[in-house]
Protein backbone atom coordinates (compact mmCIF):
# COMPACT_ATOMS: atom_id res chain seq x y z
CA UNK A 1 0.00 0.00 0.00
CA UNK A 2 1.39 3.39 -0.98
CA UNK A 3 2.52 5.63 1.82
CA UNK A 4 0.69 8.90 2.46
CA UNK A 5 3.47 10.71 4.33
CA UNK A 6 4.12 13.30 1.60
CA UNK A 7 0.43 14.19 1.28
CA UNK A 8 -1.08 17.12 3.13
CA UNK A 9 -2.72 16.13 6.40
CA UNK A 10 -6.21 16.55 4.94
CA UNK A 11 -5.51 14.53 1.81
CA UNK A 12 -3.86 11.78 3.85
CA UNK A 13 -7.04 11.62 5.94
CA UNK A 14 -9.14 11.61 2.75
CA UNK A 15 -7.16 8.66 1.38
CA UNK A 16 -7.66 6.75 4.61
CA UNK A 17 -11.42 7.28 5.01
CA UNK A 18 -12.36 6.82 1.34
CA UNK A 19 -10.49 3.52 1.22
CA UNK A 20 -12.09 2.46 4.51
CA UNK A 21 -15.60 3.31 3.26
CA UNK A 22 -15.23 1.25 0.08
CA UNK A 23 -13.71 -1.61 2.09
CA UNK A 24 -16.69 -1.50 4.48
CA UNK A 25 -19.03 -1.77 1.49
CA UNK A 26 -17.05 -4.69 0.04
CA UNK A 27 -17.15 -6.56 3.36
CA UNK A 28 -20.91 -5.94 3.61
CA UNK A 29 -21.59 -7.50 0.22
CA UNK A 30 -21.55 -4.28 -1.81
CA UNK A 31 -24.32 -2.15 -0.36
CA UNK A 32 -25.26 -0.41 2.89
CA UNK A 33 -27.18 2.66 4.03
CA UNK A 34 -24.81 5.62 3.96
CA UNK A 35 -25.29 6.19 7.69
CA UNK A 36 -24.20 2.62 8.39
CA UNK A 37 -21.09 3.06 6.23
CA UNK A 38 -20.14 6.13 8.28
CA UNK A 39 -20.79 4.28 11.53
CA UNK A 40 -18.62 1.32 10.49
CA UNK A 41 -15.79 3.55 9.28
CA UNK A 42 -15.85 5.23 12.70
CA UNK A 43 -15.37 1.81 14.33
CA UNK A 44 -12.70 0.46 11.99
CA UNK A 45 -10.42 3.48 11.45
CA UNK A 46 -8.14 4.85 14.16
CA UNK A 47 -8.51 8.63 14.30
CA UNK A 48 -6.43 11.18 16.16
CA UNK A 49 -7.86 14.29 17.88
CA UNK A 50 -7.28 16.44 14.77
CA UNK A 51 -9.31 14.03 12.64
CA UNK A 52 -12.26 14.23 15.01
CA UNK A 53 -12.31 18.01 15.50
CA UNK A 54 -15.51 19.83 14.61
CA UNK A 55 -15.43 22.56 11.95
CA UNK A 56 -16.45 25.86 13.48
CA UNK A 57 -18.41 27.11 10.46
CA UNK A 58 -20.32 24.00 9.50
CA UNK A 59 -20.42 22.04 12.75
CA UNK A 60 -19.32 18.87 10.96
CA UNK A 61 -16.64 16.46 12.17
CA UNK A 62 -13.51 16.75 10.03
CA UNK A 63 -13.08 13.10 8.95
CA UNK A 64 -16.75 12.51 8.06
CA UNK A 65 -16.91 15.85 6.24
CA UNK A 66 -13.86 14.91 4.16
CA UNK A 67 -15.31 11.47 3.49
CA UNK A 68 -18.57 12.94 2.16
CA UNK A 69 -16.58 15.45 0.12
CA UNK A 70 -14.55 12.79 -1.68
CA UNK A 71 -17.42 10.36 -2.25
CA UNK A 72 -18.33 12.73 -5.09
CA UNK A 73 -14.97 11.94 -6.72
CA UNK A 74 -15.64 8.22 -6.24
CA UNK A 75 -19.03 8.59 -7.92
CA UNK A 76 -17.49 10.38 -10.92
CA UNK A 77 -14.84 7.64 -11.10
CA UNK A 78 -17.57 5.00 -11.20
CA UNK A 79 -16.42 3.45 -7.91
CA UNK A 80 -19.54 4.30 -5.95
CA UNK A 81 -23.27 4.80 -6.51
CA UNK A 82 -25.68 6.49 -4.10
CA UNK A 83 -29.43 5.96 -4.35
CA UNK A 84 -32.02 7.01 -1.77
CA UNK A 85 -29.53 6.93 1.10
CA UNK A 86 -27.97 3.61 0.06
CA UNK A 87 -24.34 3.39 -1.03
CA UNK A 88 -23.38 0.74 -3.60
CA UNK A 89 -19.84 -0.43 -4.38
CA UNK A 90 -19.41 -1.00 -8.12
CA UNK A 91 -17.22 -3.60 -9.80
CA UNK A 92 -14.81 -0.77 -10.66
CA UNK A 93 -14.77 0.34 -7.03
CA UNK A 94 -14.01 -3.19 -5.88
CA UNK A 95 -11.11 -3.35 -8.31
CA UNK A 96 -9.87 0.11 -7.26
CA UNK A 97 -9.31 -1.16 -3.72
CA UNK A 98 -6.24 -2.96 -5.09
CA UNK A 99 -4.69 0.49 -5.68
CA UNK A 100 -4.37 1.07 -1.96
CA UNK A 101 -5.40 4.18 -0.05
CA UNK A 102 -3.40 6.75 -1.99
CA UNK A 103 -3.87 5.17 -5.41
CA UNK A 104 -7.62 5.00 -4.94
CA UNK A 105 -7.83 8.66 -3.90
CA UNK A 106 -5.68 9.78 -6.83
CA UNK A 107 -7.76 7.78 -9.33
CA UNK A 108 -10.99 9.21 -7.93
CA UNK A 109 -9.69 12.79 -7.86
CA UNK A 110 -8.42 12.51 -11.43
CA UNK A 111 -11.82 11.27 -12.58
CA UNK A 112 -13.53 14.21 -10.88
CA UNK A 113 -11.15 16.73 -12.45
CA UNK A 114 -11.60 15.11 -15.88
CA UNK A 115 -15.37 15.42 -15.46
CA UNK A 116 -15.01 19.10 -14.49
CA UNK A 117 -12.96 19.78 -17.61
CA UNK A 118 -15.51 17.94 -19.74
CA UNK A 119 -18.27 20.28 -18.59
CA UNK A 120 -16.02 23.32 -18.99
CA UNK A 121 -15.23 24.09 -15.35
CA UNK A 122 -11.89 24.42 -13.63
CA UNK A 123 -10.82 21.58 -11.39
CA UNK A 124 -9.90 24.05 -8.66
CA UNK A 125 -7.04 24.07 -6.19
CA UNK A 126 -7.55 21.47 -3.48
CA UNK A 127 -4.29 21.82 -1.58
CA UNK A 128 -6.08 23.17 1.46
CA UNK A 129 -9.06 21.11 2.57
CA UNK A 130 -9.35 22.52 6.06
CA UNK A 131 -13.01 23.41 5.40
CA UNK A 132 -14.01 21.32 2.36
CA UNK A 133 -17.69 21.30 3.19
CA UNK A 134 -18.00 25.02 2.43
CA UNK A 135 -16.45 24.86 -1.04
CA UNK A 136 -18.65 26.44 -3.67
CA UNK A 137 -19.59 24.38 -6.68
CA UNK A 138 -20.72 20.91 -7.60
CA UNK A 139 -19.34 18.99 -4.62
CA UNK A 140 -20.95 21.22 -2.00
CA UNK A 141 -24.31 21.20 -3.80
CA UNK A 142 -24.19 17.43 -4.14
CA UNK A 143 -23.37 17.00 -0.46
CA UNK A 144 -26.22 19.34 0.49
CA UNK A 145 -28.63 17.34 -1.66
CA UNK A 146 -27.54 14.11 0.02
CA UNK A 147 -27.97 15.65 3.47
CA UNK A 148 -31.48 16.87 2.65
CA UNK A 149 -32.46 13.47 1.24
CA UNK A 150 -31.07 11.71 4.30
CA UNK A 151 -32.91 14.10 6.62
CA UNK A 152 -36.16 13.32 4.81
CA UNK A 153 -35.54 9.56 4.95
CA UNK A 154 -34.73 9.71 8.66
CA UNK A 155 -37.92 11.65 9.38
CA UNK A 156 -40.05 9.19 7.43
CA UNK A 157 -38.43 6.22 9.14
CA UNK A 158 -39.12 7.65 12.59
CA UNK A 159 -42.76 8.19 11.60
CA UNK A 160 -43.08 4.62 10.31
CA UNK A 161 -41.21 3.10 13.27
CA UNK A 162 -43.75 4.73 15.59
CA UNK A 163 -46.59 2.85 13.91
CA UNK A 164 -47.77 -0.50 15.20
CA UNK A 165 -47.28 -3.54 12.94
CA UNK A 166 -50.99 -3.46 12.08
CA UNK A 167 -50.88 0.24 11.23
CA UNK A 168 -47.91 -0.35 8.93
CA UNK A 169 -49.79 -3.26 7.38
CA UNK A 170 -52.48 -0.73 6.39
CA UNK A 171 -49.83 1.56 4.90
CA UNK A 172 -48.51 -1.27 2.71
CA UNK A 173 -52.05 -2.08 1.57
CA UNK A 174 -52.57 1.61 0.74
CA UNK A 175 -49.44 1.59 -1.43
CA UNK A 176 -50.73 -1.43 -3.34
CA UNK A 177 -54.04 0.33 -3.96
CA UNK A 178 -52.12 3.34 -5.24
CA UNK A 179 -50.33 0.99 -7.65
CA UNK A 180 -53.68 -0.13 -9.02
CA UNK A 181 -54.31 -3.32 -7.04
CA UNK A 182 -57.34 -4.36 -5.02
CA UNK A 183 -56.74 -5.46 -1.42
CA UNK A 184 -59.69 -7.65 -0.35
CA UNK A 185 -57.75 -9.22 2.53
CA UNK A 186 -55.80 -7.40 5.21
CA UNK A 187 -55.02 -9.68 8.13
CA UNK A 188 -56.88 -8.88 11.35
CA UNK A 189 -55.22 -9.01 14.74
CA UNK A 190 -54.21 -12.54 15.64
CA UNK A 191 -53.22 -15.46 13.45
CA UNK A 192 -52.94 -14.69 9.74
CA UNK A 193 -51.47 -17.92 8.37
CA UNK A 194 -48.31 -16.10 7.34
CA UNK A 195 -50.03 -13.72 4.91
CA UNK A 196 -50.67 -10.13 5.94
CA UNK A 197 -52.20 -8.74 2.73
CA UNK A 198 -53.58 -10.30 -0.45
CA UNK A 199 -53.79 -8.13 -3.57
CA UNK A 200 -55.51 -8.71 -6.93
CA UNK A 201 -55.49 -6.94 -10.29
CA UNK A 202 -59.30 -7.07 -10.39
CA UNK A 203 -61.93 -7.00 -7.63
CA UNK A 204 -62.61 -10.76 -7.82
CA UNK A 205 -59.07 -11.98 -8.21
CA UNK A 206 -59.70 -13.69 -11.54
CA UNK A 207 -56.57 -12.26 -13.19
CA UNK A 208 -53.00 -13.18 -12.45
CA UNK A 209 -50.80 -12.37 -10.71
CA UNK A 210 -52.39 -12.92 -7.32
CA UNK A 211 -50.09 -11.32 -4.80
CA UNK A 212 -49.48 -12.55 -1.26
CA UNK A 213 -47.66 -10.11 0.98
CA UNK A 214 -45.82 -10.74 4.22
CA UNK A 215 -44.76 -7.75 6.30
CA UNK A 216 -42.18 -7.45 9.07
CA UNK A 217 -42.17 -4.27 11.15
CA UNK A 218 -39.25 -4.85 13.52
CA UNK A 219 -35.53 -4.26 14.08
CA UNK A 220 -34.16 -7.59 12.78
CA UNK A 221 -33.54 -8.32 9.09
CA UNK A 222 -35.77 -10.93 7.46
CA UNK A 223 -34.12 -14.35 7.37
CA UNK A 224 -33.84 -16.99 4.66
CA UNK A 225 -36.21 -19.19 6.71
CA UNK A 226 -38.92 -16.52 6.50
CA UNK A 227 -38.45 -16.13 2.75
CA UNK A 228 -38.81 -19.88 2.28
CA UNK A 229 -41.95 -19.89 4.41
CA UNK A 230 -43.50 -17.29 2.11
CA UNK A 231 -42.43 -19.30 -0.93
CA UNK A 232 -44.24 -22.28 0.54
CA UNK A 233 -47.49 -20.31 0.57
CA UNK A 234 -47.38 -19.65 -3.20
CA UNK A 235 -49.36 -22.73 -4.20
CA UNK A 236 -51.02 -21.73 -7.47
CA UNK A 237 -49.74 -20.71 -10.88
CA UNK A 238 -49.74 -16.96 -11.02
CA UNK A 239 -49.05 -16.50 -7.30
CA UNK A 240 -46.44 -13.84 -6.55
CA UNK A 241 -44.92 -13.21 -3.14
CA UNK A 242 -43.89 -9.86 -1.75
CA UNK A 243 -41.92 -9.64 1.47
CA UNK A 244 -41.77 -6.18 3.06
CA UNK A 245 -39.11 -5.88 5.76
CA UNK A 246 -38.35 -2.44 7.15
CA UNK A 247 -34.90 -3.52 8.29
CA UNK A 248 -33.91 -5.32 5.15
CA UNK A 249 -32.90 -8.89 4.47
CA UNK A 250 -29.96 -11.12 5.24
CA UNK A 251 -27.61 -11.95 2.36
CA UNK A 252 -28.91 -15.54 2.29
CA UNK A 253 -32.50 -14.29 2.14
CA UNK A 254 -31.69 -12.10 -0.88
CA UNK A 255 -29.92 -14.93 -2.66
CA UNK A 256 -32.80 -17.35 -2.01
CA UNK A 257 -35.35 -14.89 -3.40
CA UNK A 258 -33.25 -14.25 -6.53
CA UNK A 259 -32.80 -17.96 -7.26
CA UNK A 260 -36.35 -19.03 -6.43
CA UNK A 261 -38.48 -20.80 -9.07
CA UNK A 262 -41.42 -18.73 -7.81
CA UNK A 263 -41.48 -14.93 -7.96
CA UNK A 264 -40.68 -13.40 -4.57
CA UNK A 265 -40.12 -9.64 -4.53
CA UNK A 266 -38.20 -8.10 -1.62
CA UNK A 267 -39.01 -4.59 -0.43
CA UNK A 268 -36.85 -2.96 2.24
CA UNK A 269 -37.41 0.43 3.84
CA UNK A 270 -35.62 2.44 1.15
CA UNK A 271 -37.49 0.72 -1.68
CA UNK A 272 -40.79 1.09 0.14
CA UNK A 273 -40.27 4.85 0.54
CA UNK A 274 -39.24 5.15 -3.12
CA UNK A 275 -42.46 3.39 -4.21
CA UNK A 276 -44.56 5.48 -1.81
CA UNK A 277 -43.11 8.66 -3.29
CA UNK A 278 -43.61 7.41 -6.86
CA UNK A 279 -47.27 6.46 -6.43
CA UNK A 280 -48.26 9.01 -3.79
CA UNK A 281 -50.19 11.14 -6.28
CA UNK A 282 -52.38 8.16 -7.13
CA UNK A 283 -53.46 7.48 -3.54
CA UNK A 284 -56.81 8.56 -2.14
CA UNK A 285 -56.74 11.34 0.43
CA UNK A 286 -57.57 8.77 3.10
CA UNK A 287 -54.60 6.60 2.13
CA UNK A 288 -52.24 9.58 1.80
CA UNK A 289 -53.01 10.44 5.42
CA UNK A 290 -51.44 7.16 6.52
CA UNK A 291 -48.00 8.52 5.53
CA UNK A 292 -48.38 12.14 4.39
CA UNK A 293 -45.73 13.77 2.22
CA UNK A 294 -45.03 17.34 1.15
CA UNK A 295 -42.92 18.23 -1.88
CA UNK A 296 -40.09 20.71 -1.32
CA UNK A 297 -38.18 22.16 -4.28
CA UNK A 298 -34.61 23.47 -4.16
CA UNK A 299 -31.69 23.91 -6.52
CA UNK A 300 -30.35 20.52 -7.57
CA UNK A 301 -26.73 19.83 -8.56
CA UNK A 302 -25.93 20.30 -12.23
CA UNK A 303 -25.24 17.18 -14.29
Amino acid sequence: MAKNKDLSRSRALAAKVIYAALKVLKDAGGELPGKEVIARVAKTVQFDPWDTETYEKSGYIRWSSILHFFTIDCIKAGFLIKQKGIWFLTKEGDEALSLGERGLLEAATKAYKDWKKKIGESGGDEKDLEEPIVEEGYRSREITLEEVEQLALDGLKKYIDAKTPYEFQDVVAALLRGMGYHTPFIAPHGKDGGIDVIAYQDPLGTKTPRIKIQIKHREASASVKEIRELMGLLHNDGDVGIFVSLNGFTADAKMTARSSHVHVELIDYERFISLWQEFYHKLTDEDKAKLPLRAVYFLAPEE
